[in-house]
């Protein structure tokens, strides 16, 4: 059992906050105690991006169980809150199992946010991937100059936002760890895909609210790293994404099953040779307005929220998008440098 925990510990979660710990019920047995971030992150206030998480989590022990000869049977525990989801995890031997070709890809998949290959992506790419969503989901394709320009205007707006959001700046200034090419429970600040010039003055900056807001609202402090972390990386791909669902999440149940799907899709691209950087807060941002969450009390930010979501809805089908789990960007190129790795397994074993 540690041995299958040692490898789901490798799931990925938003700024590798690793929404989870492991309870050793003793043979075969675990409890996965999970949690969402909605208390401090503005990019999780329904607790959906942590739930997601959880889902890729229990897909890589799935797979990692087969390694081993095992069924992982998984069962949410219903009187736990929904901040807290909680699963029984039973591995049974099963005869008929066979070890998924996924298993060596678990540990080495890894986000990459510098620049990609454009080549475009083959059919039989693509097709594997379709297949490796499953059955309730589908992907959804944005290839081509045309769409990378859409996109790329997309998220330089979305970044405006990000970058300026005031309920956002604690979560930026705590989640890079810097002067680090690895990093065990953030992400490091050679992996965040900026130029040494533009990290030096993104620390500085990050160091304190009132001179980040002056550097954002005097002397253009935004542009840089929305031009280098956003649109060249927009442009510098084979392709955009979504993962969309046959009817839109509602339940922890769906954004989970939503998230073992988006797990086998990223390890599906990495058997191909492919790397994904994931382009999530669009779809979060245009889900707060839809549904009317107050995330920000800064006016000026949910107007410029309202404008996402509305490009958003010009870059893909606007009835696409309350079904769409997942987006990122993806394409060939050679594996990142630096990367956020995972608290050791010790430490996310609790009795």
């Amino acid at each position: 059992m540690e041995q299958i925990l040692d490898m789901a510990r490798w799931a990925p979660s938003g700024d590798n906050t690793q929404p989870w710990r492991f309870e050793l019920k003793g043979g075969l047995e675990v409890v996965i105690h999970g949690h969402d971030t909605r208390d401090h992150c503005v990019y999780d206030l329904k607790g959906h991006a942590s739930q997601i998480a959880l889902g890729a989590l229990l897909e890589n022990i799935g797979i990692a169980a087969t390694r081993h000869g095992l069924r992982a049977e998984i069962a949410v525990r219903i009187d736990q809150p929904e901040t807290h989801p909680t699963f029984n995890v039973r591995c049974v031997p099963d005869s008929a199992i066979k070890p998924d070709p996924l298993y060596p890809y678990i540990p080495v998949r890894a986000t990459q946010r510098r620049p990609m290959s454009t080549r475009p992506l083959a059919n039989r790419e693509k097709s594997a991937l379709e297949s490796a969503a499953g059955s309730s989901y589908s992907v959804y394709w944005l290839e081509g100059l045309s769409n990378r320009l859409k996109v790329a205007k997309l998220l330089y707006l979305n970044a405006g936002l990000r970058l300026t959001l005031p309920e956002a700046y604690q979560v930026h200034s705590s989640v890079i760890e810097w002067n680090a090419r690895f990093s065990e429970d953030r992400i490091p600040d050679l992996a965040v895909g900026l130029d040494p010039l533009t990290t030096r003055i993104t620390r500085w900056a990050f160091s304190d609210w009132t001179r980040l807001r002056f550097l954002n609202t005097y002397l253009g402090g935004t542009v840089l790293p929305r031009i280098e972390l956003d649109v060249m990386p927009s442009l510098s791909c084979a392709a955009h994404f979504l993962i969309v669902g046959t009817t839109p999440p509602r339940t922890v149940d769906d954004y989970v099953a939503a998230g073992r799907a988006v797990q086998r899709v990223w390890l599906t691209a990495m058997s191909l040779g492919l790397w994904q950087q994931p382009e999530v807060t669009p779809l979060i941002f245009s889900g707060y307005v839809r549904e009317e969450v107050q995330f920000t009390k800064d006016s000026q930010s949910y107007r410029l929220a309202e404008r996402v979501a509305a490009n958003l809805g010009n870059v893909v089908p606007a009835e696409t998008v309350p079904s769409a789990v997942w987006m990122g960007r993806i394409g060939a190129g050679p594996a990142p440098t630096a990367r956020s790795v995972r608290l050791p397994l010790e430490r996310l074993i609790v009795s």
